[in-house]
């Protein structure tokens, strides 16, 4: 292919992308490239594989499943983040009566005096 034909199709593609980070999903190449890989790329990256006969834009099935996986990604995250970070303490009966009775002593200021 001529450059000056490849990068006028690579601008062409680049401009009928709506998209600022596109939904790209792998087509099977001769080089082992994995098909069906749904992947967020830039507007670039997206006209370079589909150009280049590596991929094609998702279709909005395929964008609801793959927001739909990170979301639970991202929920899995925040869970296990919280529980790493959940501390608990455990307090005999009369602990907690004594820290319910008891009013805490107020400090006095420092340097009031």
């Amino acid at each position: 292919m001529d450059l000056k034909q490849y990068f006028k199709k690579l601008s062409d593609t680049e401009a009928g992308i709506k998209e600022e980070f596109p939904l790209i999903v792998s087509l099977e190449t001769e080089d082992g490239g994995k098909p069906g890989v749904v992947s967020e790329v830039s507007r670039q990256e997206a006209a370079k594989a589909i150009v280049e006969g590596r991929g094609e834009l998702a279709d909005e099935e395929q964008k609801k499943t793959y927001f739909d996986r990170e979301a639970a990604r991202k929920k899995s995250a925040e869970k296990a983040e919280l529980s790493r970070r959940l501390q608990i303490a455990i307090i005999s009966e009369s602990e907690l009566r004594d820290a319910v009775t008891k009013p805490e002593k107020e400090e006095e200021p420092k340097g009031s005096r």
